[in-house]
């Protein structure tokens, strides 16, 4: 077998066997398949697209590369839930305490920010002492005794798609559905839950940029995971203006405790309670995703949700007050208050510019090799929909430096203000 066969034969359209994409993948892992030639095959899928059989034996190949993480000693259903990311996408610090409060077993392992969205593990090191790195063993103990853990990725889970990925990110073959879906679902089905969520973003501040194109990506990988009899569903959810109020890591920390004590934003309380609503109906925990619902918001009122995130912080070696005391968080020293420019209503707003600029303040990464400041962020005072006056703060900015006036002209330019009243945007499009 030769790669350059292969990769004509898919260059052409033709059907790849199990055997060959094995081959494919083996190869690429063991390098005896130079960059050269996955670029060019990664290409001729990108052209000529995966049918269900190949992608099923790619995810397969995928998940067989590295290390394979077996649950199946805890006892309980576990579930777990992925985000295709976004801008102020604090969800699994809310989400996980949540539904581990109801008896659900939440094990989770998560990824860095890179870019404009921020990632789970950043933010969680905000808290000071918080471990992410632990053992498999480790991680298996935490589950089974508290019902969360949220950590990161075994390094040797799924080892062809680091390689993939950093191979797609310099060659223009990242967006291809096929690819994109075998990349998630070999994690995720790798990681050893027995239910997955996909929360499938869409819009300015995400990867899909339209309903049309998330609802593509959610159908497959919601094939993938039931072709491998995992219980996976798909919601998918607007990501045109930022997700909450807050974005940076201390600063979303800090909401997602508010919102944990029953006080954050509406939009982030809204997607919470819908996606944990699911997550316990397929756990078994409850019928229906109405009696979910009311479950959920009875464990943040009686304060055993935020009970939870507390637990896992202590069991991972984090400062608790933190949590009982958000205002501990050390924010950067500079709040500056960017003020609107005329009178009238937000139309609408450019998550991804808000995304650039935070990590241009430090919160983010360029590279997987910069160092993210926890302290600097922004925090949003107008959204879509909310009226302004001329000179009243659209959003306040975090910041090391005083000067900012190119940060400040993004900013300005991320909001559109008409004279015309535009209603909040629909938060969640669908569940699969």
């Amino acid at each position: 077998m030769r790669m350059v066969d292969l990769i004509n034969k898919k260059r052409l359209g033709e059907k790849l066997t199990k055997a060959e994409i094995d081959f494919i993948i083996k190869g690429y892992c063991d390098e005896s398949i130079p960059d050269y030639q996955m670029s060019a095959f990664l290409m001729a899928v990108c052209f000529q697209g995966l049918d269900e059989e190949e992608l099923y034996y790619l995810t397969e190949a995928m998940i067989h590369s590295g290390e394979v993480i077996d649950l199946s000693n805890i006892s309980g259903i576990k579930v777990d839930k992925h985000s295709t990311g976004g801008v102020g996408d604090k969800t699994s610090l809310v989400l996980g305490p949540l539904v581990a409060s109801c008896n659900a077993k939440v094990a989770k392992m998560s990824g860095r920010g890179l870019g404009h969205t921020g990632g789970t593990l950043d933010k969680l090191e905000s808290i000071p002492g918080f471990t992410i790195e632990v053992s498999i063993e480790e991680f298996h103990r935490q589950v089974d005794e508290i019902g969360l853990a949220i950590v990161g990725q075994n390094q040797d889970l799924v080892v062809a798609d680091k390689k993939m990925y950093a191979l797609r990110d310099v060659t223009g073959t990242v967006e291809s559905i096929g690819l994109i879906a075998s990349s998630i679902m070999s994690k995720k089905l790798a990681s050893g839950a027995d239910t997955i969520l996909l929360d499938v973003k869409y819009g300015k501040g995400a990867f899909m940029k339209n309903v049309s194109d998330a609802e593509k990506l959610a159908r497959c990988m919601i094939k993938i995971g039931e072709s491998f009899h995992k219980n996976t569903k798909a919601m998918i959810s607007n990501m045109n203006e930022p997700l909450g109020n807050a974005i940076g890591n201390s600063l979303e920390v800090m909401e997602a405790i508010q919102c944990l004590n029953g006080q954050g934003p509406s939009d982030l309380l809204e997607l919470c309670l819908n996606a944990g609503s699911h997550m316990l109906v397929q756990a078994g925990i409850t019928d229906t995703v109405e009696e979910g619902k009311e479950k959920l918001l009875e464990q943040i009122k009686n304060g055993q949700a935020l009970n939870k995130l507390k637990e896992m912080v202590a069991y991972q070696h984090g400062d608790t007050s933190y949590i009982e005391d958000p205002q501990k968080f050390l924010l950067a020293p500079n709040k500056i208050a960017i003020a609107s420019p005329k009178s009238g209503y937000v139309q609408e707003m450019d998550s991804l510019i808000l995304g650039e600029v935070c990590m241009m303040l430090g919160g983010g990464r360029k590279t997987k090799s910069d160092t993210i400041d926890h302290g600097v962020g922004l925090v949003l005072n107008k959204k879509t929909g909310d009226a302004v006056e001329l000179g009243e703060p659209l959003l306040y900015m975090y910041s090391n430096h005083k000067d900012i006036l190119e940060l400040e002209d993004m900013v300005i330019k991320s909001y559109v203000i008409s004279s015309e009243k535009t209603e909040r945007p629909i938060l969640i499009e669908q569940v699969i």
